[in-house]
């Protein structure tokens, strides 16, 4: 089981695959299993790097509380020890936060951002309440419902739901609430126009209270593509593991043959339609 230290805790993560690297954040009490799609198909042709936040999975408890700005550092202390300079960075729902967060405040370490169902804010009631209740359940009796209810969510089969639940039951519920805390306060819509990075942005069709957030994000970044997917709502990464992948390997693929230092501009060119993927 690869570990690494960062700050204070042990950092348990995977690598596979060689080439171009993409780093992929994964949400509040999920781990790294949320990502076993991506990391078996991409690694084919890129590296593929998935690892559990502190508190979270196999990593260990962290005194420091889980927020934002924790995490984009561990990913700085991650990728150095990987000898990585530069990655893609991608985040699913809620580590979509932390994926601009780190672009935001390390730019020069990374190629571009793939935004998986994800959120620059919580601004909305309905998702405000379920946080809440998230964290009031994660440091209860109740935290095992809350595990069940997350996992079974996110699974497309049963062998899935085992994998995500094991994964899940080890992590620490006070790091867990910290990090459903800290999404109700992160807010970096207004920073977003100086992100100058290209950014891919995914969602279901039938994520319909995640749109809101879509459209944000497409107003506000210089340089992002917008897709929705059809037939699928939020949870990408498990339930529509083929096309995401191709999606993201067509979109780096091309952003690497057109050349970095052009890629800001074409990618606003291309920007202006947002196409459904079939």
């Amino acid at each position: 089981m690869p570990m690494m230290e960062a700050d204070g805790v042990r950092l348990h993560y995977h690598k596979k695959g060689k080439g171009i690297p993409i780093v992929l954040i994964h949400p509040p009490l999920l781990t790294s299993e949320n990502f076993n799609y991506q990391l078996e198909d991409l690694s084919d042709d890129f590296q593929v790097i998935v690892f559990d936040i502190r508190g979270h999975g196999f990593s260990s408890p962290s005194e420091q509380a889980v927020t934002y700005s924790q995490v984009s550092s561990d990913i700085q202390l991650l990728l150095n020890s990987l000898d990585i300079d530069r990655c893609y960075i991608g985040g699913y729902s809620t580590g979509g936060g932390i994926a601009l967060d780190a672009m935001l405040s390390y730019p020069h370490r990374f190629y571009g951002g793939i935004m998986i169902s994800a959120m620059p804010e919580v601004s909305d009631a309905s998702l405000r309440n379920r946080i809440r209740l998230a964290v009031r359940l994660s440091e209860t009796r109740l935290h095992p419902l809350l595990r069940w209810s997350i996992c079974r969510g996110n699974a497309d089969m049963n062998l899935t739901y085992r994998n995500l639940s094991e994964a899940a039951k080890h992590g620490n519920p006070p790091n867990i609430r910290q990090y459903y805390e800290s999404s109700l306060t992160f807010n970096c819509t207004k920073a977003l126009k100086y992100l100058q990075l290209p950014q891919l942005l995914v969602y279901g069709n039938k994520d319909g209270a995640f749109h809101r957030y879509a459209k944000l994000l497409q107003a506000e970044l210089p340089s992002s593509q917008l897709y929705y997917m059809r037939g699928v709502s939020h949870q990408l990464p498990t339930k529509a593991p083929r096309r995401l992948n191709g999606l993201i390997r067509k979109w780096i693929t091309e952003h690497q043959e057109m050349g970095l230092s052009g890629s800001v501009l074409r990618t606003l060119e291309r920007a202006e339609s947002s196409p459904s993927l079939q």
